[in-house]
C-alpha cells in the first residue's frame, strides 16, 4: 500500500516583476512519477538543484503542484480542506533548524506540535521525554534554543517532529550540522521509528553512509528520477553517480578503485565487513601474516602542535582563553576552558569537535567578535584587547565565513555584495572593483552571475559569493565554519579544492571547522580537536586519527577507511595503520598484493 504518490508532478519556481508579470520561470520538478510504500525507508539523493528538496516540500503541502498531483495517505495535497491532515500525516524536518524552532526553552518547543494536535497534557510530556531521549538532548530540556549550537538545534527540531507521531517523516538533510556520533544517533533513531513503529521515512541526504540500510534509493537529476533501486544496485554504479555530482561510501569507492586496477572485487560493497571478506577472498593466503600489531605511538605526539616544516611567523596566538555564556546567571555555561595555541602564517588547520564542543565560540574570539572571560589573543604579537587597537583592521585581516554563509549576503546583486567589504575600508572605487573581480575569479564564479541577485543562486554558488566577499578584504587569515554543510559531494569538493588552492598557491592561512572527518583527513596539514571547551589534540591528521578510540569517546570518529584498515590489519593484511584516505588505502593494498597501480 502506497502512502505517497506523485503523478505527473511538475513544479515551476516563478519570479515576477513589480507589475506581477513573469520575469523568470525555472522548472524544478519535471513530470515526476513516484510511489512510496507505507512503512518503507526511502532515501532520496541528488545534487543541489536536482529537485529533491522541492519534491519533499510537496509531500506535506508546503508547495503545491504547477501540474500533476501529489497524494499522501489518500489525500490530495491540493485539497485545502485536507491540508492540516496532510501535515499531521507527514512531518517535515528542515535542513536549517532555525526555520522551525519557536519555543523559549527546548522542552516547550518539542511539545508545541503535539499540543496543537490536541494531545492530552500527560501524553505530551511523555512524548517530549521520549523524543529528547531519542536524540540525546534530555540534559538540555531547560535550555534556551538560542544558546544551542547548530547541531543541537537540529536535534531539537527532529525531536519536535518525532513528538507529533506522524505516519511519515520527511527529513531534508537533517544531519548536515551534526558531529559523527550525532549523525549516527539520529539515523539510528529514525531507523528504529521505521522498524519498530512502522513510520515511513523519506530521507534526503548527501551522506552516502546514511542510506546503506534504506529499503530503496531514489536518485534525482533535473527534476526527474534517473536511478531507482536498492542501495546495492544504486551504489554499484559508481561512475554514473559521480556524473550526477554524487559519491559513494568510502569502502564502496575503494572496492571500485581496486576493481579498476584489476583486483577481482565485487560491485556494490556497502560496509567494512563486506569489503574485508571480499578482499581476503582474493588475497593469496601466503601474504597474510598473524594479526598486525598497532605501530607504537605516543599520545603526546598528537597533543603538541607542529605545523608544516619551514612554516612562517606566528599570526595568531591564543593564551589561556576562557569564556562563559550568561556569566553569573542561571544559564551560565562555560564554553572555553584554558585554550592555548598558535596559528602560523601559511598553515591549513582543521578544527573538529562534537556538537557544542566550543569550536564556533573559539573562532569568534580570533577576530574579536567575542571577548574572553579571561585570557588573551595576540595578532602578530600584539594583544587585540590593548588600548587603541583597531578591531576594524583586525577583521579585515582575519576574515570569518559563518556556518550559513548565505546569511552574510544582502546586496541586490553578487558584484555589489562582494564590493561591500573593501568599500568600507575606504578604498577607491577602482580598487574596490579590482578586488571584487579578483576575489570572484579566485572562487571560480563566472561573470554571468555578477549582476544576479545572490538569493537566486544555488547553495554552492552562494557559498562562493560569501567567501569572495571575505577574500576581497585581502585577509591574511580566513576562518570557515562548516562551509560545505548541505552541499552535494561535487559542490563540497569544489569549495574545498578552491580553499586548498588559496592556501597552497596564495599563501592564505586557513582555519577550517568541519564535522567531516574524511574532508579534514584529505585537505588539512594540522588538526586541532575540541572537547567540552578544551583543546585535547593538536597534530597532523595521521597523528590525531591514530587516537580513534579516544575520538569516539568525544562524539567524533575517524574516516571510514581508517576503521577498514584496522580490520584488515587484524586479519593479517600488512599495511600501515596511519592510512586516512581512499587513495592511500588503494595504493597500500595494491602494493600489498604486489600489483602496480593502474588507476
Amino acid at each position: 500500500m502506497n502512502i505517497i504518490k506523485a503523478a505527473g508532478l511538475v513544479f515551476d519556481y516563478i519570479r515576477r516583476d513589480e507589475e506581477d508579470k513573469i520575469e523568470e520561470k525555472k522548472r524544478a520538478i519535471d513530470h515526476l512519477d513516484v510511489e512510496i510504500e507505507k512503512g518503507s525507508f526511502v532515501a532520496v539523493l541528488g545534487h543541489n538543484g536536482s529537485g529533491k528538496s522541492t519534491f519533499a516540500k510537496h509531500i506535506n503541502g508546503i508547495l503545491l503542484p504547477t501540474e500533476g498531483e501529489v497524494w499522501v495517505a489518500g489525500m490530495n495535497t491540493a485539497d485545502e480542506d485536507r491540508l492540516w491532515d496532510v501535515r499531521k500525516t507527514a512531518g517535515m524536518v528542515f535542513q536549517n533548524p532555525d526555520n522551525q524552532i519557536i519555543g523559549n526553552i527546548v522542552e516547550e518547543d518539542v511539545g508545541f506540535g503535539p499540543e496543537n494536535l490536541g494531545v492530552p497534557t500527560e501524553e505530551i510530556w511523555k512524548r517530549v521525554d521520549e523524543s529528547l531521549k531519542a536524540v540525546g538532548m534530555t540534559l538540555y530540556r531547560k535550555k534556551s534554543p538560542n544558546r544551542l549550537s547548530g547541531g543541537q538545534k537540529q536535534r531539537v527540531a527532529i525531536a519536535g517532529v518525532m513528538a507529533m507521531k506522524p505516519e511519515c517523516i520527511v527529513l531534508d538533510e537533517p544531519t548536515a550540522m551534526l558531529d559523527p556520533n550525532g549523525r549516527a544517533d539520529v539515523i539510528r533513531t529514525v531507523r528504529e521509528l521505521n522498524q519498530k513503529e512502522g513510520i515511513t521515512v523519506v530521507l534526503i541526504t548527501h551522506y552516502m553512509e546514511e542510506v546503506i540500510h534504506a529499503d530503496r534509493v531514489i536518485v534525482m537529476d533535473d527534476g526527474r528520477v534517473v536511478m531507482d533501486g536498492t542501495p546495492r544496485e544504486v551504489f554499484a554504479q559508481v561512475q554514473q553517480l559521480k556524473e550526477y555530482r554524487l559519491d559513494v561510501p568510502q569502502v564502496t569507492e575503494l572496492a571500485w578503485e581496486l576493481k579498476n586496477a584489476g583486483v577481482n572485487m565485487p560491485e556494490g560493497i556497502l560496509d567494512r565487513k563486506e569489503f574485508t571478506n571480499a578482499f581476503l577472498s582474493v588475497c593469496p593466503g601466503e601474504l597474510l601474516k598473524k594479526p598486525a600489531a598497532e605501530e607504537p605511538r605516543s599520545s603526546e605526539t598528537a597533543k603538541e602542535a607542529g605545523g608544516k616544516e619551514g612554516q612562517g611567523e606566528t599570526a595568531i596566538k591564543a593564551i589561556d582563553l576562557n569564556f562563559k555564556y550568561s556569566s553569573g546567571t542561571a544559564f551560565e555555561q562555560q564554553a572555553l576552558k584554558d585554550v592555548s595555541f598558535e596559528v602560523r602564517d601559511g598553515e591549513f588547520i582543521g578544527l573538529i569537535g562534537h556538537t557544542g564542543s566550543g569550536k564556533s565560540t573559539l573562532i569568534q574570539h580570533l577576530n574579536g567578535l567575542i571577548r574572553p572571560t579571561s585570557g588573551d589573543i595576540l595578532f602578530h604579537g600584539t594583544s587585540i584587547y590593548s588600548e587603541g587597537y583597531s578591531m576594524k583592521e583586525l577583521r579585515s585581516k582575519v576574515g570569518l565565513v559563518f556556518q550559513y554563509p548565505e546569511h552574510q549576503l544582502f546586496e541586490a546583486d553578487v558584484f555589489s555584495d562582494v564590493c561591500f567589504g573593501p568599500k568600507n575600508l575606504g578604498l577607491s572605487a577602482e580598487e574596490v572593483e579590482k578586488r571584487a573581480r579578483h576575489a570572484l575569479k579566485l572562487v571560480g564564479l563566472d561573470e554571468k552571475f555578477y549582476k544576479r541577485s545572490p538569493f537566486e543562486l544555488s547553495g554552492g554558488q552562494k557559498r562562493r559569493v560569501a567567501i569572495a566577499g571575505v577574500l576581497a578584504m585581502r585577509p591574511e587569515v580566513m576562518i570557515l565554519d562548516e562551509p560545505t554543510a548541505g552541499l552535494d559531494p561535487r559542490g563540497r569538493d569544489e569549495i574545498l579544492e578552491q580553499i586548498e588552492r588559496l592556501n597552497r598557491q596564495h599563501g592564505l592561512t586557513i582555519i577550517l571547522v568541519s564535522h567531516s572527518m574524511e574532508d579534514v583527513a584529505r585537505y588539512v596539514d594540522r588538526l586541532m580537536v575540541m572537547d567540552h571547551g578544551r583543546k585535547v589534540f593538536d597534530g597532523t591528521p595521521k597523528e590525531v586519527f591514530r587516537h580513534w578510540k579516544e575520538l569516539e569517546s568525544m562524539g567524533l570518529a575517524a574516516p571510514q577507511v581508517t576503521y577498514l584498515v584496522q580490520e584488515l590489519r587484524a586479519e593479517g593484511v600488512g599495511i600501515s595503520d596511519t592510512i586516512t584516505t581512499v587513495e592511500e588505502a588503494r595504493d597500500a593494498l595494491l602494493s600489498f598484493l604486489g600489483r602496480q597501480e593502474r588507476v
